[in-house]
């Protein structure tokens, strides 16, 4: 039972051919094929600040750079930083006697305790409004790369564009000098063409401005002399993290740490890429957790763990448990059969007639009644050499299935591969059925190649 919820130990090979473990795995209804999160498409459905769950349109969070303008970070251990209010004295030039008290807002870390007062951030008297910025002295530098970078990058796209419809037109011309017999007719022809070509408004092309180059030093500034004389104080020197957080401030000193804007989270859709359906859609409120699309495999293929595993010996077989389980509603069948070919390090045999799962009932977990699995023949009266080993127990929708393994390495760890293959009721509408057709469910047979790790071998 300890391998139960390790869902990593069984891996089910996707469509493009990636072994994955089936809580990560898309069922699309519409192909009928398993998709991991490599093959298919990833639309951007709406940004939003997870901490203020504020959403913004594409465009203002592009311009904004993908941070929240109310919300902040904490430049020391990434937690939200909140606004505290409190009270100081204030003392009147007129009447240096006479003492006010005025109500002041920083920012504070409930997780560190930093606070703004610690790198000198100036108080505010209203809790609404930005913060003061810190601009980057290199800012400006920083700014014309990325746009020479830029303009640079538009200017290489233009050119690969372009040389393609060139290498295209001498090739043409070749062929009509050498080897097209009407090569008077269609020189007529292509000439005509790239007359009425050259009359087409042209793109044109961004300017490249040039950045002005910083000179090389052959000489590095020494060492200061106080990392030699004055001890180290590992309080007030910030680590490698804190510094990749503000990389265009990098400070090695606590004070120079600023809290940074805090970062949107997207929310995603994934389409198929053969048929263009949603597989996993979100609702638009950001404050909501369900989906209004979501097709995962969980839900339509059947659900394999590792049950029990026995001590392992190379070259003697043993007997492994498997449970099966019946994620749909209505009754499946299932067939197995074992791939005794690399990767697989075992020799499997599994059993070879169709085994039955019963549909899963959401009421049953709160009933106490057992269910009834008389219709069921797990134990016949007759039993043959292949159905007389097959099934270990049936709760349910579960059934726990016996493998037979004979390990063939020592080193490795024991690996089985089998073909899964069930009959899926397909209650949606398919592609390949007419629109106006009106039937029952239509029951497909599906096949999956599934992979098992079963732990290494015992001395």
């Amino acid at each position: 039972m300890a391998t139960l919820l390790q869902f990593e130990k069984v891996l089910l090979k996707c469509s493009c051919g990636i072994k994955s473990p089936i809580i990560s795995l898309y069922f699309c209804k519409h192909c009928l094929k398993l998709r991991c999160g490599r093959c298919v498409s990833h639309e951007v459905d709406s940004y939003s600040c997870p901490n203020c769950l504020e959403n913004m349109p594409s465009a203002e969070a592009k311009l904004k750079k993908n941070r929240c303008a109310n919300c902040l970070d904490c430049p020391s251990c990434n937690h939200s930083l909140t606004t505290r209010a409190t009270s100081v004295a204030l003392t009147d030039a007129k009447s240096p006697e006479k003492k006010t008290t005025k109500k002041v807002y920083y920012l504070a870390c409930g997780l560190c305790r930093w606070t703004s007062r610690d790198i000198g951030l100036t108080d505010k008297e209203s809790a609404s409004g930005g913060w003061e910025e810190y601009e980057n002295n290199h800012a400006e530098r920083l700014n014309n790369l990325l746009e020479f970078y830029h303009q640079l990058a538009i200017k290489e796209k233009n050119e690969r564009e372009q040389k393609k419809f060139t290498k295209r037109r001498t090739y043409l011309r070749l062929q009509e000098k050498y080897f097209s017999p009407g090569g008077l007719t269609t020189r007529r022809k292509t000439s005509f063409l790239s007359a009425l070509s050259s009359l087409a408004p042209k793109t044109d092309e961004p300017e490249v401005t040039p950045v002005s180059k910083i000179p090389p030093c052959d000489e590095v500034d020494p060492l200061p002399s106080k990392f030699y004389t004055q001890p180290l104080v590992l309080e007030k020197v910030t680590t490698l993290a804190q510094r990749l957080n503000r990389p265009e401030f990098a400070s090695n000193q606590v004070e120079g740490l600023y809290p940074r804007h805090k970062h949107l989270v997207i929310k995603r859709s994934q389409r198929c890429r053969d048929c263009e359906h949603n597989l996993s859609k979100p609702e638009y409120n950001p404050s909501s957790i369900k989906f209004k699309i979501q097709l995962v495999a969980l839900q339509h293929i059947p659900d394999i763990r590792i049950y029990l595993v026995p001590k392992l010996h190379h070259e003697r077989e043993s007997i492994v448990t498997i449970l099966l389980s019946n994620p749909s509603q209505e009754p499946m069948e299932i067939q197995l059969e074992a791939l005794n070919h690399p990767p697989s390090t075992g020799m499997l045999i599994v059993p070879s007639i169709e085994l039955a799962l019963a549909a899963k009932d959401i009421t049953a977990e709160f009933d106490e009644k057992v269910a009834d699995t008389s219709q069921y023949q797990d134990n016949p009266e007759q039993k043959s050499s292949e159905s007389e080993w097959f099934i270990q127990f049936r709760s349910g929708h579960k059934l726990g299935v016996l493998f037979k393994v004979t390990p063939q390495t020592s080193e490795a760890d024991v690996v089985v591969c089998f073909k899964l293959k069930h009959k899926y009721h397909n209650n949606s509408p398919s592609l390949r059925s007419p629109p106006d057709e009106e039937s029952s469910p239509e029951a497909i047979w599906l096949e999956h190649e599934v992979h098992i790790n079963l732990g290494p071998t015992s001395p």
